[in-house]
């Protein structure tokens, strides 16, 4: 029936939302169904497409969604040509998990959890011990990471359980508190160029008769953030880490098996007030919020206390029809960051009093307080298609 037209739209229904394929499809799955499969106790396979192999080798480029990759042939024809293998050979994608961005996904590949589990439910949010935003992704301000994250990674697990377990990254990376919680057990190895990360890949892949190797690439994202994806310096970077796959590809020693996947997609977002709404300077998204966290796609929103209806009432009056807005009980009950319903205690008060994720080409803003991630191109975060879907593409020896 059609709604009539002096009458408020309606906002998005909570149950339209496309959710992550937490326990059999996402990125917090896909370790532990890889260790599982080389005889690793404590974890169990979740990804069933997948065939065991000795050695494995996972391959996360920042910022390199499915979409991303479907749409760009020519500049990366060998990604392209293996979008059929993607996982297991059904040329379906996964899912990064909600929030879609680096540190939660980050999070989610090495412990093998969803963010209401591992506790990194976003970019910036609420330390409910302090009430401070702290920002996940450069630790500041400074928490003990492993009482922030205290689960062990799959890395650790697999290296105690004697599989050669090794991570090939940038120097820069090493001694991060990300790593320490999310990606740490047995060696790092610090190099600089992304050719020496594939040789050297390859290599400790090669070291053990039972290897885990993680490698990964960052200027993927980089690119997308400052110029957009539509830009010809993303796709530049897109041309080189397409060689970079294919020369690891032919590095792989016997019984090994290389997946490339990524942390979330991206999209470009226009420079008009219509596509970029500032609470910096919007009175009625401000009343009643103390803090803003999140990011742009994917807001988590701290009330005053006392002020947690009527802020989620007023997000849902002006954004409903561009923004999945939810309360905190709402978002873990239809299970935007893990399992329906399940969030660990400590994670709780992490996640905003209310939620928002972007469903139009759109994102909220706040150019006093993030100047640097206002004026970014392209952006992401939320549940949509072009942000959620990850490639899971893979090469056997």
């Amino acid at each position: 029936m059609a709604q009539p037209a002096w009458q408020d739209p309606e906002p998005l229904a909570l149950d339209t939302a496309p959710l992550p394929e937490y326990g059999s499809g996402s990125l917090a799955d896909l370790l532990p169904t890889l260790a599982a499969g080389m005889g690793v106790p404590g974890v169990s396979a979740a990804i069933p497409e997948l065939t065991p192999a000795d050695r494995n080798c996972l391959f996360l480029i920042d910022g390199l969604g499915w979409e991303q990759i479907k749409a760009h042939p020519d500049e990366a024809p060998y990604l392209h040509g293996l979008l059929a293998t993607s996982r297991g050979g059904t040329g379906r994608p996964i899912t990064a998990g909600f929030p879609a961005t680096t540190a939660t996904s980050l999070a989610s590949v090495g412990t093998g959890l969803p963010p209401a589990a591992h506790g990194l439910p976003g970019y910036t949010a609420r330390n409910p011990e302090t009430g401070e935003l702290m920002n996940q992704l450069r630790w500041k301000p400074w928490t003990d990471p492993h009482v922030w994250q205290p689960y062990p990674t799959v890395f650790q697990l697999a290296d105690a359980a004697g599989v050669h377990t090794a991570q090939v990254s940038s120097p820069t990376f090493e001694h991060t508190p990300l790593t320490k919680v999310a990606l740490s057990g047995g060696t790092f190895h610090g190099r600089l160029t992304g050719e020496d990360r594939m040789d050297l890949a390859a290599a400790q892949l090669a070291a053990g008769d039972r290897s885990l190797v993680y490698t990964y690439y960052s200027e993927v994202d980089g690119k997308g953030h400052r110029f957009g994806v539509d830009s010809d310096a993303w796709r530049g970077q897109l041309m080189y880490v397409d060689r970079l796959v294919q020369r690891l590809a032919e590095q792989l020693p016997p019984r090994s098996a290389l997946y490339v996947t990524a942390d979330h997609g991206m999209i470009d977002i226009p420079f008009d007030e219509e596509s970029r709404i500032d609470f910096d300077e919007d009175w009625e998204l401000r009343a009643g919020v103390a803090l803003l966290g999140g990011e742009g796609r994917a807001r988590h929103v701290y009330a005053v206390p006392g002020a947690e209806a009527d802020v989620l009432t007023v997000w849902r009056e002006v954004l409903g029809e561009q923004f999945w807005v939810a309360s905190r009980d709402e978002a873990i009950a239809a299970g935007w960051f893990g399992q329906p319903g399940a969030c660990d205690e400590r994670v709780y008060g992490r996640i905003g009093d209310v939620v928002a994720a972007a469903s139009a080409d759109v994102v909220i803003t706040a150019s006093q307080n993030e100047p640097h991630e206002s004026a970014m191109v392209g952006m992401h975060g939320s549940m949509t298609p072009v942000e959620q879907l990850v490639p899971l593409l893979e090469v056997r020896s």
